[in-house]
Parts: structure tokens; C-alpha cells; sequence
């Protein structure tokens, strides 16, 4: 399950138990929402309630990002789990905006909402 809110070029994602393809399928949709009618997004995504997730979201992930490289300003990652940590930073790979990596969620919102308008 996933909740989503957004405000002034911000979106922010929770994530609770498993995230499934449904799950990132909503987001998806958002982010592609947000950015044809506002331009880039910061993305914050919050990862620490998450129980697990499912081999089609990760690939779904990369086919998402390959196909937005260049929509993002920022994009946090909230988490402690080091194999999330890992494949956020091999996204820069694939997209052009800043990413971070944070432990707590405060420290991340801020990080995102600093110029984002």
C-alpha cells in the first residue's frame, strides 16, 4: 500500500508492507501526471515501512526510469535497508537528477522541498 501527497513541484511517497506493481503503477501515474502539468518534480520516497517488494516492481523501476532520465529534480530515498541504499545510487545511471540517500525522513523532506519551486 501506498499513500501520496504532493505540493509545489514536491511528491511524496509512502510505502507500508509490500509494495506491488498496482502499488507503483499509482505512483507512476502521479509522477507522470505531475510533470506534464507542473515540469520536473522532486521525488521524496519513504521506504522504511516497507515489508518487501516484488521482482515486476524492480523491473518496472528501471523500465520507469530509463523512460523519465530527465523529468526529476531531486529525488530522496528514505530508508535503512543497504540494498535499497545500493539501487538508488546505481539510478543515477538513468536519470539526471540528485539523489539522495537519508535515514530520516526530516532530514529528506527538507532536503527535497529546499528550491523547489
Amino acid at each position: 500500500m501506498i499513500t501520496v501527497e504532493h505540493h509545489d513541484h514536491v511528491v511524496k511517497v509512502s510505502v507500508f508492507g509490500e509494495f506491488t506493481l498496482t502499488d507503483y503503477k499509482q505512483m507512476e501515474d502521479m509522477l507522470v501526471h505531475e510533470v506534464k502539468f507542473q515540469g520536473k518534480v522532486s521525488l521524496l520516497i519513504d521506504l522504511r515501512d516497507m515489508a518487501d517488494f516484488t521482482l515486476d516492481v524492480a523491473w518496472e523501476d528501471v523500465r520507469f526510469n530509463w523512460r523519465h532520465p530527465h523529468d526529476f529534480k531531486k529525488i530522496a530515498v528514505v530508508t535503512e535497508a543497504r540494498l535499497i541504499a545500493w539501487s538508488a545510487w546505481l539510478a543515477r545511471a538513468f536519470v539526471d537528477a540528485e539523489i539522495q540517500v537519508f535515514e530520516n525522513y526530516d532530514l529528506a523532506s527538507d532536503w527535497v522541498d529546499a528550491g523547489s519551486n
